[in-house]
């Protein structure tokens, strides 16, 4: 029977390669080291394109995703997809577009149709239940902690100015000075919300880490189920970034106007 997914679509079973990979002799390590920095050089490849890469037999390659937790080498490049979607940035993004070539008016609208299917696979995966769970859990806390910065610093605001609508004890931080002191003196009876996407700022990842080994209850909001973000939260919601917006696409594409 095939693996059982849970409604995010990732397997329930993940590995979690922080321990995992640790289990690797240094040598496997230092081999496999470059895969994991750099998916989306060796995504494509099958086993045998893989240990050709990297100088091993292909019995090595599949033996050492084994130890690091999968149950076959396709899921480990399932794992490798994730990895390379997480980190891709917004010039990949735009280097990978179908429209590219075309007039401006094809790019804004295959803007607006990705947001809309980013739109569309958030409700199909929506777990009102969690939500509404997670609502209970922010109205008893003693203080609310809100972290994000660069591509969250607006969704922070956002979400700052709404809690305080509802009278409800919360605070920001949006730069690393700010997210290390609130993180820091954080404890039980806190709630914690971190959000970040692609890679994961590392301001949020640490404010979120320090503050779940403080005792708080901490919420992360990413773009995938292989961000730290998920991997430190106690619970996790997730929200498709798949494309820049409409205006940065165009901010890159549009000459910059010269000066009179």
């Amino acid at each position: 029977m095939p693996k059982k997914r849970n409604s995010l679509g990732s397997r329930a079973n993940r590995p979690d390669l922080a321990k995992t990979f640790g289990l690797l002799s240094p040598r496997r390590q230092e081999l496999f080291r470059p895969v994991l920095e750099n998916p989306r050089d060796y995504v494509l490849l099958n086993v045998r394109e893989l240990a050709h890469k990297l100088k091993v037999d292909p019995a090595t390659a599949l033996r050492v995703a084994m130890k690091m937790g999968f149950a076959s080498y396709r899921e480990f490049q399932h794992y490798l997809h994730e990895l390379s979607v997480s980190q891709a940035t917004s010039l990949d993004t735009m280097g990978t577009s179908k429209t590219k070539g075309s007039d401006l008016s094809a790019h804004v609208r295959e803007a607006v149709d990705v947001d809309v299917r980013n739109l569309q696979k958030f409700r199909n995966a929506l777990n009102t239940g969690r939500i509404a769970a997670v609502a209970k859990k922010i109205h008893r806390a003693r203080r609310i902690i809100i972290l994000g910065g660069d591509l969250a610093t607006n969704l922070v605001g956002f979400l700052h100015y709404h809690l305080i609508l509802l009278g409800l004890p919360v605070v920001t931080a949006t730069s690393s000075g700010e997210a290390a002191h609130l993180s820091s003196s954080s404890g039980k009876g806190d709630l914690l919300i971190a959000m970040s996407f692609r890679r994961g700022l590392r301001q949020t990842v640490e404010g979120l880490r320090q503050a779940r080994a403080n005792g708080a209850y901490c919420i992360g909001i990413a773009d995938t189920l292989v961000s730290p973000i998920a991997r430190f939260a106690n619970e996790c919601f997730i929200a498709s970034v798949e494309t820049p917006s409409t205006l940065r696409r165009l901010a890159r594409l549009v000459p910059h106007r010269r000066s009179q």
